[in-house]
Formats: structure tokens, C-alpha cells, sequence
């Protein structure tokens, strides 16, 4: 069984400089519980490079790792999965090529693409955005917690929540029943990436905890 509660996504240009693998070390120290490799600018053979080294680095504390829309390095660092959003390669295809053993998640903006990826395969959804946000300049419209509330209502698989993300609000979001939630800026721009890994951790657990039934 995968844990999704904290799933950190690497990007280069949020990380005040630091390597994805100083980011990704200490977000593994603070506990994060899955890790995708996102980046858009680098080359081929440069992303193969950040991917093996990230992907020894997840391997090491059995810490699921995957590779944001690029099915090609995925496959070719043995990454755990692959991430792919409604632009990229449709989710029927990346199962097919993926085989059934990978995971496979899916990026849903409503809840008919969320239903849609659930039927094409996809193992989880990344759901969002639930707050605006500046990661992705060409992102939908945010939905909100009652929006992903409600696709967690009408699928099976897990629901996790992107977009906007931050100390702030993680509460809200498990409230809504989600499975976790996806993290960029508040953690790879934080002064501390460990010590925020640990705050968003604790909160989402707490947050869990309160959900259930008493």
C-alpha cells in the first residue's frame, strides 16, 4: 500500500538554488511520503542524469518515485511510475506502454476528467487546482475544497490534491477526504525543507485524525 499523505514535486526554478537532490534529501528527511521529478527545461540526457540520482535517493528509504510526464525517462531509470497530465500522452496509452506493474497518475482540473482517468487506468489522480497558484502559469481555474470534495466522492482510487498548497490550508484539504496532498513552492522554496516536510506531515495527520469518527 502506497502512502500519498505528502507528495513532493521537484522544480528548479522554486529551489533557491539548491540541486533536486538537496531538495529532495531533505525532503525525504522530513518525511515526505512520494516523490515526482518535474522538469520541463533541461535536455534528455541531462533529466535521465537528476531522475537516476533522485531515483537511488527514493529507492534507498523505499520512498515511491515518478517521473512527471516524460513516459521515455520513466521507463528508462526505472522509475515507479508516471505522471501525465491532460496534454500529454493519453492515460490509456501510458498504461498500455507502462505495463500494469507501474504506477500511473493522472491530473484531473473536474470531476469528468477525474472519472475519465480512473477509467483509462490511472492508479491515482492529481486533482487541482485547489488554490491559485503560480507553478503552472497556464493552470485551470482553482475548484477549491467543496470541488475536490466532490470528486473524492465519485471515484475509488486515490485523490490527491494540488495546487496552491501551503501550511495554510493543508487542513482543509484532508478534510475534504483527499488521500494526500501534492507540494511544490511551500516546500522546495522553504528556508528549511526538512522542518517544512515535518509541519506538513504533522498537519495532514492531524487533520485525519480529526476526520474520523469519533
Amino acid at each position: 500500500m502506497i502512502n500519498w499523505e505528502l507528495y513532493v514535486i521537484t522544480d528548479a526554478k522554486l529551489s533557491r538554488g539548491r540541486s533536486h537532490r538537496e531538495v529532495i534529501q531533505a525532503a525525504i528527511a522530513g518525511g515526505a511520503t512520494v516523490v515526482q521529478y518535474r522538469e520541463k527545461e533541461t535536455g534528455t540526457r541531462r533529466m535521465v542524469e537528476e531522475a537516476q540520482e533522485l531515483r537511488a535517493l527514493c529507492r534507498q528509504v523505499s520512498v515511491p518515485f515518478i517521473v512527471n510526464d516524460r513516459l521515455d525517462v520513466a521507463l528508462a531509470v526505472e522509475a515507479d511510475g508516471v505522471h501525465v497530465g491532460q496534454d500529454d500522452m493519453p492515460a490509456k496509452l501510458a498504461r498500455k506502454l507502462l505495463g500494469p506493474e507501474k504506477i500511473l497518475g493522472v491530473s484531473a482540473t473536474n470531476l469528468a476528467e477525474a472519472i475519465q482517468g480512473e477509467k483509462d487506468g490511472a492508479d491515482y489522480l492529481g486533482v487541482g487546482p485547489i488554490y491559485a497558484t503560480g507553478t503552472k502559469p497556464d493552470a485551470a481555474p482553482p475548484m477549491g475544497a467543496p470541488g475536490l470534495a466532490e470528486v473524492v466522492r465519485h471515484v475509488s482510487i486515490p485523490v490527491i490534491a494540488i495546487g496552491g498548497i501551503n501550511a495554510n490550508n493543508i487542513e482543509e484539504v484532508i478534510a475534504t477526504g483527499a488521500d494526500g496532498a501534492a507540494v511544490i513552492s511551500a516546500i522546495v522554496s522553504a528556508e528549511d525543507i526538512r522542518a517544512m516536510t515535518q509541519e506538513l506531515l504533522q498537519r495532514i495527520r492531524q487533520a485525519r485524525l480529526e476526520k474520523r469518527p469519533h
